[in-house]
């Protein structure tokens, strides 16, 4: 009997060593870009169309927007448990600055790139609400204020500013709970898409941006 105590002893310190017994990682794709995967992802078109395609950047394969006084969102449905995996990763670069002007007003409501993430209630659209996170021309980063479209439903953060340089990749982290809590004041446990979107319909402007993968994960990864 003793040796079977050892033994098992044993066993259970070798499997703690190479993490056997740890909480396994916690990972959503939901859009794998640099393995040519867009399965799922789809085009909306607002005004004009926003071109979305899949391109080789600096030996990266990645999503080229190019925007030409348009506006169009390239989004999957995907249902995301906020409880297990909280955060949003993505990576993206700017190709050039835009002004749009006041990003407060309508008429400049436009972002070189964007990422969101949307909550839906049902059939009832007016109670949909979503965070966009933003490449900010005119804020500084981690400000934020309503869409001026849609400003209770649809909360904007400058992710990113105008202080941030051309063709240059930031690699982003969010915890999309937290950021609900605090500008939507709600306690979100789960997301139904995720969007990206490169526009400059309302400034006429043009912009192009590069995004790559987006997943969501767990806070320990």
């Amino acid at each position: 009997m003793k040796w079977k105590i050892e033994f098992i002893a044993l066993i259970f310190s070798y499997l703690l060593s190479v993490g056997a017994w740890a909480q396994p990682e916690q990972r959503v794709d939901v859009g794998l870009f640099s393995q040519n995967d867009t399965s799922g992802w789809e085009i909306r078109n607002f005004a004009g169309a926003t071109n979305y395609s899949l391109g080789q950047v600096d030996g990266k394969q990645v999503i080229v927007a190019d925007s030409r006084q348009s506006a169009s969102a390239y989004y999957k449905k995907i249902d995301i448990d906020l409880d297990k995996t909280p955060i949003l990763n993505w990576s993206w670069r700017k190709e050039n600055t835009i002004d749009p002007g006041d990003e407060l007003d309508k008429k400049g409501d436009d972002y070189v790139a964007r990422i969101y993430v949307v909550k839906t209630n049902g059939m009832i659209l007016a109670t949909t609400i979503a965070l966009n996170y933003v490449w900010s021309y005119q804020h500084q980063k981690n400000d934020s204020w309503g869409n001026p479209f849609a400003r209770e439903n649809s909360k904007m953060l400058a992710q990113r500013d105008a202080s941030d340089p051309e063709a240059t990749w930031f690699s982003e982290r969010r915890n999309v709970v937290l950021d609900f809590k605090r500008l939507h004041g709600k306690d979100i446990r789960q997301i139904d898409g995720v969007a990206i979107m490169t526009d400059s319909d309302n400034s006429g402007l043009s912009a192009t941006a590069l995004y790559g993968d987006i997943f969501f994960s767990s806070e320990e990864q």
